[in-house]
């Protein structure tokens, strides 16, 4: 299929949902059957056949016998099949198995001897396929592992906002890190995006809220991880949800067309990203706050005042550079930087 084409042939948005791994046939029979009888619109199901885990001796997937298992849903249900392939074993059983559309992860795109091979072993395809965002927030590694498949005369070609990891614990999984994939869309404007809140979120409770954010900023479709039996589920369990929540999901979420009013959508878009940049900062200022309560302890401990003259001059003068490089008020970072200082030293005062 013409992945472009079928996108706009569908209502949007265009979904993939199916289980985070294929567990048994009948796991995957009745997730399918239960996504057919909630209503919800799906175009593809997904599940992953051969799953990279970080440490080893976890569940690592089924192998190639879930392949069968995905043919059965095809066969009895009507959906596309989809999987993730990370190395040219998957490629060789998946295109064997007529798979109908193929993701290179997020591990994987992070890789370019990885992404090079996969695309050499799926030169001149006409089969769908999508690349995630690498794990790391690097526009660049995205841009290339598109730029390999399309250098293999590959060019029905997707892409899968799945969010970026970060060293500091957030209430997302992965970051989505919204500016990111925009600046991918603008570089590829003609290349499908789509996201995956199963692995921004890493749990159930937020996945309506991004999936919205997504459609606000003009994503064609959206990837959730789906269960019949989600607390059960051998991987991720915490981010999968139950064929019915899919239904109840997709029947909440507004569609935005670029047709409206152009300043009403590009003013949605320029909201979503300055709530992702404020969640950013609250984040930030919560973990310099935390530092600022180990520096009060250790204060205590050794008997110094909790004012330093020296230190503050200090971060004046850091700020007021950056401000200047910025290009920014100076007058207003101090002022910012005040009250930051100011919570501070009543941080180490409750110390």
């Amino acid at each position: 299929m013409n992945l472009n084409n079928f996108i706009k042939n569908h209502n949007k948005p265009f979904v993939i949902a199916g289980p985070c791994s294929a567990e048994s046939e009948i796991q995957m029979l009745e997730t399918a059957e239960r996504i057919k009888k909630s209503g919800a619109d799906v175009s593809v199901f997904r599940a992953g056949i051969w799953k990279p885990r970080t440490k080893p001796n976890g569940f690592e997937g089924v192998g190639e016998i879930g392949l069968k298992w995905l043919k059965k849903v095809k066969e009895e249900f009507g959906f596309k099949m989809a999987i993730e392939v990370a190395n040219t074993h998957h490629v060789s059983a998946a295109l064997k198995a007529d798979v109908d559309v193929f993701w290179i992860g997020a591990r994987s795109t992070a890789n370019p001897f990885t992404v090079q091979e996969i695309a050499v072993a799926l030169r001149g395809t006409d089969k769908p396929i999508f690349v995630k965002n690498p794990i790391n927030p690097d526009l660049a590694l995205w841009i290339g592992a598109v730029e390999r498949l399309l250098g293999q005369n590959i060019n029905n070609l997707g892409a899968i906002h799945r969010g970026f990891s970060s060293y500091q614990k957030t209430k997302y999984r992965n970051h989505p890190n919204w500016q990111i994939a925009l600046d991918f869309k603008n570089h590829f404007p003609n290349i499908p995006l789509i996201a995956d809140p199963s692995h921004i979120c890493g749990n159930r409770t937020d996945l309506a809220t991004v999936a919205q954010e997504a459609m606000n900023l003009g994503y064609e479709g959206i990837m959730l991880e789906t269960h019949f039996n989600p607390d059960e589920a051998w991987s991720d369990a915490s981010q999968q949800i139950s064929p019915e929540v899919l239904a109840k999901i997709l029947s909440g979420l507004k569609t935005r067309t670029s047709e409206i009013s152009g300043y009403e959508n590009d003013i949605r878009k320029h909201r979503t990203l300055i709530s992702d940049i404020d969640f950013q900062v609250i984040e930030l200022l919560s973990q310099r706050m935390k530092i600022s309560r180990k520096i009060g302890a250790l204060k205590k401990e050794n008997h110094i005042t909790i004012f330093q003259p020296d230190r503050w001059k200090e971060i004046t003068e850091y700020t007021s550079q950056k401000a200047f490089e910025c290009e920014m008020s100076q007058e207003f970072i101090e002022r910012i930087f005040k009250m930051i200082h100011e919570q501070s030293i009543d941080i180490q005062n409750n110390v």
